[in-house]
């Protein structure tokens, strides 16, 4: 069997809730957030793991799942990236949920304190350790490193290939043999016992654990106390954040611990490994950290065929109308979005003061367009148009038109591309007969999906 990098800790189910608030509760000094959507991943080292799986090779996760519905949803968001091992795990399968409005946290909402299970861990992981080219153990205190059958074949493993330790204050110590501990600056003064510089800090971790140690520092990037001293590895200049954004950083560290386990497998020595980790965290969160790996929580597909299919898109209509705004919406399959969409929506947006978006759904796009279609599925199209500036919803219908869900929003302006002045939209009633308008904007010549798809094919 092929080696693969094993991961081994506590997964945790991240849900992250965003929306805007303008206001404060009548009965508290506190923020009503409004909700725009919902978005979930693997966190823990279920993220260690599937950030890893999609940079390097064959990856295994240890760890404890419940069969409650994180538990199962968890498994889900796991499912195809990873070999998943899963212990029992007693009581409720970890659930972290952010709130965030306007891209900062307001809360977060914990539950879930469910423990692995005493007993046998069972052939299949030991097998997964007896094939690892290096393992990570990304402990996150919640109990899966202590199972003792796990402490041993972790300690067995440290014998033969590269063991990096990503630890937390409420774990336990690396075992013997590991090569490499990865706290960040604020867990490795916690170890040791106070505040200090991070060059001294990893010294004295370094002498007490028995293993080289990486100190992680953030945009500052890490120290690493070593056989060789002290080194320090700055991110580099390519990798930087421009200057002035607050970065999202969640999941960095589990992207640098993932980055130098594979690095150590591959044979590249503890400072190699060190620089590539940092310069991969940093792409990490340049990229949108964590966030840029989550999935909508899914929408039952009635939601799509009733009234209420729409709940976030039809609640920013009316708040905007109360408030004596102006509501624009346009619509499309947006498949693979190009320069000709951005300029499409930036046109939209600056007709009003909220742009709601309307997507054909996949099976509408395959009505339209063909069997071939769409490249990129409903779901996915979705989040990348909810990321954008001009957008402030989305919203799905499934018939061939939006006329029944422009219905329900009753839009100031419709906005569609100049390609299609001078014909009859199947739409246009429905919008006139709630007093709205349609404008026709200009289109940047020479962008389509469709001779886009044809370039690739011919090319």
């Amino acid at each position: 069997m092929r080696p693969a990098l094993v991961v081994i800790g506590d997964a945790v189910l991240d849900v992250d809730v965003e929306g805007t608030a303008d206001r404060l509760c009548p009965e508290a000094p506190v923020p009503v957030v409004d909700v725009a959507g919902q978005w979930q991943r693997p966190g823990g080292a279920g993220l260690a793991a599937r950030l890893a799986a999609r940079t390097v090779g064959e990856v295994v996760l240890v760890t404890a799942l419940g069969r409650d519905e994180a538990g199962v949803r968890l498994a889900g968001l796991l499912d195809g990236e990873v070999e998943l091992c899963a212990l029992p795990l007693r009581g409720e399968t970890p659930c972290k949920t952010r709130v965030r409005a306007g891209g900062q946290p307001v809360v977060r909402l914990d539950r879930g304190g469910g423990r692995v299970a005493d007993g046998p861990v069972g052939e299949r992981v030991a097998s997964a350790l007896s094939r690892a080219s290096a393992v990570l153990v990304a402990d996150y205190g919640r109990g899966v490193v202590g199972h003792p059958g796990l402490r041993r074949l972790i300690a067995e493993a440290a014998t033969r290939v590269p063991v990096v330790w990503d630890p937390h204050p409420r774990g336990g110590r690396p075992v013997p043999g590991a090569r490499l501990v990865t706290p960040n600056e604020a867990e490795a003064a916690r170890f040791a016992g106070g505040h200090g510089e991070p060059a001294e800090v990893a010294a004295a971790l370094r002498a007490e654990w028995g293993a080289e140690v990486a100190v992680t520092l953030g945009s500052r990037g890490a120290v690493l106390a070593g056989a060789e001293g002290v080194r320090s590895f700055g991110v580099p200049p390519s990798a930087r954040m421009p200057a002035g954004l607050r970065p999202d950083t969640c999941g960095a560290g589990d992207r640098f611990a993932g980055a130098v386990a594979a690095a150590l497998g591959e044979g590249a020595d503890p400072a190699e490994a060190v620089r590539e980790a940092v310069e991969a965290a940093a792409r990490f969160v340049a990229a949108g950290a964590a966030t840029a790996v989550s999935e909508p929580v899914p929408v039952p597909e009635p939601a799509y065929r009733e009234p209420r299919r729409a709940p976030v898109a039809l609640e920013l209509a009316e708040r905007v109308r109360r408030r004596g705004g102006r509501v624009v919406a346009t619509g499309g399959c947006f498949d693979l979005l190009h320069p000709g969409h951005i300029s499409l929506l930036r046109q939209a947006r600056a007709l009003g003061d909220a742009l709601i978006v309307c997507v054909n759904s996949d099976a509408s796009v395959r009505r339209l367009k063909g069997p071939a279609r769409p490249v990129v599925p409903a779901a996915d199209r979705v989040q990348v148009l909810s990321a954008l500036a001009p957008v402030d919803a989305v919203a799905v219908f499934d018939e061939p038109s939006p006329a029944a869900l422009l219905d329900l929003l009753a839009p100031d302006v419709w906005v569609k591309g100049g390609d299609y002045a001078g014909t009859e939209l199947p739409e246009a009633e429905v919008v006139r007969r709630h007093g709205g308008e349609i404008v026709f904007v200009p289109i940047v010549e020479g962008y389509s999906t469709t001779r886009i798809l044809e370039g690739v094919h011919n090319g």
